[in-house]
């Protein structure tokens, strides 16, 4: 893990300014990559963007969260100025996996009222690296997206594999030895020039504009599930279980949606993922809002069956404490959850990384959005020719390996369309 080193006369300090709003925040971002959390919304885009890198810190073990948010308290600790923001990104299992935070040197954060610059330099470079960025901002251009070819080879096992290992954890599922597991998979996407990353997000955002476009440190990808939200006392999290395709025939789309609402399996799948939420929360907050019955969230490849859950905080603990809390939720683990997690290392046969595990933000007053990544990818290489997709299907008494299949294909799509 990085350790802080810094003088008290050589502190680093952090300036924000207020500047226009910027029409396309990823555009600013290199081809090489940089740091991102953006949300499309109703029109106008909000969250941050980042470039330069300040200080990382890298987390592993059982422990990762906990070591995470006393190293983001001391380095806060260490600076002078303004408020500190740094982008996460963390693994899901405590072994393997690295997690990390990124404090870049330049921020651009937008809301629907307020857009800021936020930078972080020694005293004597502060004016010069504020120049810099409102420079970069004045002055970009948008990003021409290359066509890469692309060779797509097998992930880490055969999806005939995966099918029966799917077809396994049902039969188990039946026999009561768990409610529901979420098993996952992947396949490789190789490319025959660099991935213009930047570019890369700019069409994700285009694509899918109510989900949370974001880049960590080679995670890249679109993911619609809110894992948490801290606004000073103010809580949010959507919950997503229980998935369908999309039609590109109006009626045969609508009817694909009633079905959702209607599936005993789906339903089922998706009290399993709020209830875990419910309860990873309520130590922490009063007034907790919970829908009685979920509602339909259309994607441009799928429909999922969402219900957005809000509250107060009972507490003080900052938005990476919450996101520890509820990691891992059924919707990407199962439940009961220590039985799950044990299916999935022996059924799912590959290491997840970071996939599905809490990605976003934080700053120093403890407010910060978490996502579970999802529908992304990681770069594999320097070169950045080779990325490896994932998917994961929630799987309960109704499921069969074919249609869970056929789920994952769908949700690779979400990626595969963004790279062709």
């Amino acid at each position: 893990m990085t350790s802080l080193a810094l003088a008290p006369d050589s502190r680093l300090q952090v300036r924000t300014i207020e500047i226009s709003p910027v029409a396309n925040l990823l555009e600013l971002l290199p081809a090489d990559g940089g740091l991102a959390w953006v949300h499309a919304g109703a029109g106008s885009q909000t969250g941050a963007i980042g470039w330069g890198e300040v200080q990382r810190a890298t987390f592993s073990g059982a422990e990762r969260f906990s070591r995470a948010q006393r190293w983001w308290t001391n380095w806060c600790d260490e600076t002078i100025g303004d408020q500190a923001f740094a982008f996460a990104s963390f693994a899901f299992a405590a072994e393997p996996g690295e997690s990390v935070i990124v404090v870049p040197e330049i921020a651009v954060r937008q809301s629907p009222t307020r857009t800021t610059v936020t930078v972080v330099a020694q005293e004597s470079e502060l004016d010069s690296v504020l120049a810099e960025a409102l420079l970069r901002i004045s002055s970009h251009e948008a990003q021409q997206i290359p066509i890469e070819s692309i060779t797509w080879l097998p992930g880490t096992r055969p999806v005939e594999d995966w099918q029966r290992s799917v077809d396994q954890a049902v039969a188990r599922i039946n026999q009561g030895e768990l409610d529901k597991v979420v098993l996952a998979r992947d396949i490789i996407a190789q490319l025959d020039i660099p991935l213009h990353v930047g570019a890369l997000l700019v069409r994700l955002n285009r694509e899918f504009p109510d989900c949370w476009t974001f880049s960590v440190d080679g995670l890249v990808g679109a993911t619609p599930e809110l894992l948490i939200r801290r606004s000073g006392d103010q809580i949010t999290s959507r919950v997503l279980a229980g998935t369908v395709r999309r039609s590109s025939n109006h009626n045969r789309d609508d009817a694909l949606a009633a079905a959702l609402l209607d599936s005993e399996k789906d339903q089922e799948e998706h009290e399993y993922a709020v209830t875990s939420v419910r309860s990873a929360l309520s130590p922490h907050c009063t007034d907790l809002t919970v829908p009685a019955s979920p509602f339909i969230l259309q994607l441009a490849n799928v429909q999922h069956l969402a219900t957005d859950i809000t509250g107060s905080l009972a507490d003080n603990v900052s938005a990476l404490v919450l996101a520890a809390s509820l990691h891992p939720t059924a919707a990407i683990c199962g439940t009961p959850t220590e039985r799950a997690s044990a299916m999935i290392t022996e059924l799912e046969q590959m290491s997840r990384g970071r996939y599905s595990a809490p990605v976003g933000w934080i700053t120093s007053d403890g407010d910060g959005e978490f996502g579970i990544a999802l529908r992304c990818a990681t770069i594999e290489n320097d070169e950045r020719t080779q990325l490896r997709l994932y998917a994961g299907c929630g799987i309960v008494a109704g499921s069969t390996g074919e249609l869970e299949v056929a789920e994952s294909n769908a949700k690779f799509n979400a990626m595969r369309n963004a790279l062709v």
